[in-house]
């Protein structure tokens, strides 16, 4: 529910000030300063192309993913059954149904290493020498919002960002982080609960979300109304107001209205029917609202992401490990491989199915890349609880969209254990990111972007998975 008026339905104090600072989860004035000038036609340095990046936290296991390995010892052996796939002679663990219906149209990248084993925000933030979001390198070169039409270049959602009742941002580690540029860089970021964005709570509410969908257009109407019959945005400066019409009339409001949307497509999207409330009570302590807040709001949030990438954004991440729940080490805080799949790795496939088949429809598959990965992989070994644990040498890797060559990249050994094809790491998956958003030819003769940007788009560092 959007609420930026208190009390007599004056903008306080308070809230000028905020709107003044722009708290708006990465949108401060300097922000809006133009980075390079949108006319009617893309810089040549920018390909027009937009990355979505669904960031797996908590390390899902490449065997009950992608990679799956039935013929392995018990003790390695994918736990949930496989379910063969629409390659000829590729398998996918079988709580992937959908995506293996439609796998010649993906790619899966089966000797992917992230050499971390770690939980931390790896491989969305680096290199190490940067520690920035890999859209904070897409918005440092393109400025933070659009100049043409206002829009965020660079965003990142969870579930808070679509469902009110659900607890704010919960990554291990900020997935905000700006590095050495600053903070005028960071990501937009709705409903992560904080300064202006705790007024205005840029998400749905959760009942009316496939039902009501008029109602935020509605809200967003009368907020405009009412500022400007009290001339209250005459107090503001230009570039004050700039940013407060960003979200009332810009490209956020537009993308978070969702009445132009077919119901069809809504429907599509809605992966509600995998969300039973406290149903993982017996096995995660108290964690169950984790898996419970995932389950109901990926579907939201990639309808969300691909809205946002069609009014502008060149690069929007979506944290869907929340609390790290694909950590699956069945020890009381986190749900066996078996439960822990059918809990998020379910939700997941119905989502990206649904993701693929709408982008494909609006003819968007060349402009949009979808990325799906965590920071890690999970042990070739199950533990004695039933779990996988924390392993660095293989990890699960697809990717949909945007250039990408459809097949199956590389190949593990049979224990699923390390690549035993030549290995690709995130400096392979961060520079196909780079040269998928930019003409890295021409962003080198751009004199203001910093030399580490142009490094990471290395052309040695291209694999063949991804440009």
């Amino acid at each position: 529910m959007l609420s930026i008026f208190e009390g007599d339905g004056r903008l306080n104090r308070r809230q000028m000030l905020t709107v003044g600072a722009l708290g708006l989860g990465g949108l401060t004035l300097p922000s809006l300063m133009p980075g390079i000038s949108w006319g009617s036609e893309t810089p040549k340095h920018v390909t027009g192309k937009s990355v979505i990046y669904l960031f797996q936290q908590g390390g899902p296991s490449q065997f009950e993913t992608f990679d799956p390995k039935p013929e392995a010892p018990d003790a390695i052996r994918t736990v949930t059954g496989v379910i063969p796939t629409s390659v000829p002679g590729v398998a996918f663990g079988d709580c992937m149904p959908q995506l293996a219906k439609i796998a010649h149209k993906l790619t899966v990248v089966r000797s992917f290493q992230t050499n971390n084993g770690g939980h931390n925000i790896q491989p969305i933030v680096g290199p190490d020498s940067l520690e920035a979001n890999i859209g904070v390198h897409y918005s440092r070169v393109v400025g933070a919002t659009r100049t043409d039409t206002g829009m965020p270049t660079n965003a990142v959602l969870y579930p808070s960002s679509v469902d009110p009742e659900v607890p704010g941002p919960s990554a291990r580690g900020n997935l905000a982080s700006t590095g050495s540029y600053g903070s005028s860089y960071a990501p937009f970021t709705p409903g992560a609960k904080g300064n202006l964005q705790q007024d205005m709570q840029l998400h749905l509410p959760k009942e009316r979300f496939f039902d009501d969908r008029r109602q935020i257009l509605t809200q967003l109407d009368t907020l405009n109304r009412r500022v400007d019959a009290s001339g209250q945005l005459e107090a503001l400066d230009e570039l004050q107001q700039q940013a407060y019409q960003v979200l009332l009339g810009g490209g956020v409001a537009k993308a978070l209205d969702l009445s132009n949307e077919d119901p069809r497509t809504l429907a599509r999207y809605d992966t509600r029917g995998f969300y039973k409330k406290g149903q993982w009570n017996h096995a995660a302590r108290g964690r169950s609202g984790y898996y419970d807040a995932q389950s109901k709001t990926i579907g939201k949030l990639l309808l969300m992401a691909r809205r946002l990438c069609e009014a502008g954004a060149g690069f929007v991440t979506i944290h869907a490990g929340y609390a790290g729940i694909w950590d699956m080490h069945a020890d009381g805080n986190n749900l066996n491989v078996t439960d822990g799949m059918q809990a998020v790795g379910r939700p997941l496939d119905h989502a990206v199915a649904a993701f693929v088949d709408d982008l494909e429809e609006r003819g968007l598959e060349d402009k949009i890349m979808l990325v799906c990965t965590g920071e890690m992989g999970r042990t070739p070994k199950i533990n004695s609880r039933g779990g996988r644990d924390h392993w660095s040498r293989l990890a699960p890797l697809l990717v949909y969209g945007g250039g990408a060559q459809p097949g199956v990249i590389g190949q593990s050994t049979r224990d699923g254990a390390e690549p035993q094809t030549d290995a690709y790491n995130p400096s392979h998956l961060i520079s196909t990111l780079m040269n998928t958003v930019f003409n890295m030819g021409e962003l080198r003769l751009v004199p203001s972007v910093p030399a580490p940007i142009n490094t990471l788009g290395q052309a040695d560092m291209i694999p063949v998975f991804g440009w």
